[in-house]
């Protein structure tokens, strides 16, 4: 609800703005983090609300970028037109200010008792140890050296708690995965923001070229649930990972159909594999991040996830911007984003197949370690003992 508020007044702000710095601060920064609350906050509850149908609920609820990717340039365009851009920004406020009816009728949580009690168990800090051993040797608690150490320690617990630091470092799953993504994230972006201009730089008309970002779209809103409907059979329980990758591969191989020509009609059947895609992409990503994630830390990593992600797309468009006035070719936006999607899901594809080996001989090894009978065989003399077997004497040899 605090999202849907601050985009609505972000936008509402920005149709009194004079200056674009001022459209920088408004529809940026305050629409921006409003945004990022609302974001957040759905896609976290999401995975409180489903359990079995949680892929699905997933997929389904990220058909709204699909939708919003079809209507949204169309709107834009019409209420230029025909209104302006101010009272467009005061439109776009009121239908923004919608968040907080979507966060009103979200049901709250219901946690269970014994989470309860384990949530208000306080849990050891890092620093409390050091922290009682120099008051325990006379140190005073006001020392200038000892507060110092105590705000070190709890700025380390607030960005432990909040920005899962502690799990980027010790889940090497979601190292990989968090990786993996933001590095495709430079490249994938790109076939959006450039599609149009290419398609018009070779003839194409422009009505035509802005009707293929609504295609992607359009694709997009049947495809994304048919694609959750699938990974969440259990076949693919704890393989859902080679599926994205197996997605992300296809989206950057699409790109060289662009490369090959850029008639209308190839265009469009680029649209329609690259919209099969990013479905893929679209319905798997967080579904993904809750699997090698637990739930009760998923909204800190999620924070770290969608930080270092919106680094890289952000840095994507520009850089590769430079690169075609640099050059004058469109073909380098295709190249690029290429290179970034495919190396990024063979990364993620064999970093996971590996780590899943080595968890696979880990456990193994564990289980000979913890029933060492079951692999060991004890040898058994087939000859029969004498009841009053002497020992064997004993010789002393003094000369040979």
């Amino acid at each position: 609800m605090l999202g849907g508020l601050l985009s609505g007044l972000g936008m509402v702000s920005s149709s009194f703005c004079q200056s674009i710095s001022q459209l920088y601060l408004t529809a940026g920064l305050i629409t921006g983090l409003g945004s990022c609350f609302s974001f957040q906050a759905g896609v976290t509850v999401l995975g409180y609300y489903f359990v079995r149908w949680q892929t699905l609920a997933n997929a389904v609820a990220s058909t709204g970028v699909s939708l919003g990717f079809t209507l949204w340039p169309l709107l834009s365009q019409y209420l230029l037109d025909e209104m302006g851009w101010r009272n467009t920004f005061l439109i776009f406020g009121g239908i923004l200010l919608n968040c907080c009816v979507c966060g009103a009728i979200m049901r709250p949580i219901q946690l269970a008792s014994g989470s309860l009690s384990q949530s208000a168990k306080p849990e050891e800090e890092p620093g409390s140890r050091a922290e009682e051993a120099q008051l325990s040797n006379g140190a005073s608690p006001h020392h200038p050296k000892l507060q110092q150490h105590t705000r070190r320690t709890k700025c380390f617990q607030v960005l432990q708690k909040y920005l899962a630091f502690d799990i980027f470092c010790q889940n090497k799953g979601y190292q990989i995965y968090t990786i993996g993504v933001t590095w495709m994230m430079m490249g994938f972006a790109l076939p959006h923001v450039y599609l149009v201009p290419y398609a018009i730089q070779n003839g194409v008309e422009e009505r035509k070229a802005a009707l293929l970002i609504s295609i992607i779209g359009f694709i997009n809103i049947f495809m994304r649930p048919l694609t959750g409907l699938l990974s969440g059979h259990r076949i693919f329980t704890g393989r859902r990972i080679y599926l994205f990758s197996l997605a992300v591969l296809l989206y950057g191989l699409s790109n060289f159909i662009c490369v090959i020509s850029a008639e209308f009609s190839v265009l469009i059947l680029y649209c329609v594999i690259l919209s099969i895609a990013m479905s893929g992409i679209g319905a798997l990503s967080f579904q993904v991040l809750m699997d090698v994630v637990e739930m009760d830390r998923f909204s800190s990593a999620l924070g770290l996830f969608t930080i270092l992600e919106s680094i890289t797309h952000l840095l994507g468009p520009p850089l590769t911007g430079l690169l075609v006035d640099v050059t004058s070719d469109f073909h380098y936006v295709f190249y690029n984003s290429s290179f970034f999607l495919i190396s990024a899901a063979l990364f993620m594809g064999l970093s996971f197949c590996a780590l899943e080996k080595k968890t696979k001989l880990r456990e193994a090894s564990k289980a000979h370690l913890d029933n060492p009978s079951r692999y060991q065989y004890s040898e058994t003399s087939t000859e029969p003992k004498a009841e009053n077997q002497s020992p064997p004497a004993v010789e002393y040899i003094t000369s040979v």
